[in-house]
């Protein structure tokens, strides 16, 4: 039914749980889970002032996606330990644009977000990530209440 699964993650204890749901959900269905979080453009100035502060031998870790990298192992090594085949995705820009990047590129047949931002005004205001997938996904969408 879905060979493949995305689901998005910025790490926090809501996007846990919805990854955590889409590894349960891929491991009963023998899917591959494809795991992706995005993240914002950080100055030059800014990394090398962060480059400083950090010993020569680890200042190769200090880039814009550093956050992200450790966010996307974490799920991944999660999904891996419940024998689920995953892939990471780190993108630059909107975290919503990214996970419909992935599920096209990848031809998900799920993507699996969590609920957060979805309720009251803001969803109409701010536009929130499970808002708009539900509205622009090339497949099916699971919207895991993580509240």
């Amino acid at each position: 039914m879905f060979g493949s699964i995305v689901v998005g993650t910025d790490g926090s204890s809501t996007a846990r749980k919805a990854v955590g749901d889409a590894i349960e959900l891929a491991k009963s269905l023998d899917a591959s889970l494809k795991i992706v979080s995005a993240y914002e453009p950080v100055s030059e100035q800014r990394q090398r002032a962060e480059k400083v502060e950090v010993p020569k031998d680890l200042q190769w870790m200090v880039n814009p996606r550093e956050d992200v990298d450790a966010t996307l192992k974490e799920a991944a090594a999660e999904a891996e330990e419940a024998g689920v085949e995953a892939q990471i995705f780190a993108r630059q820009g909107d975290p919503a644009d990214a996970i419909l990047d992935v599920a096209e590129e990848e031809s998900a047949g799920l993507i699996v977000v969590g609920n957060k931002g979805m309720t009251g005004a803001k969803r109409f205001l701010l536009g929130s990530v499970p808002n708009k997938v539900s509205h622009h996904a090339p497949c099916s969408v699971l919207i895991i209440r993580t509240t």
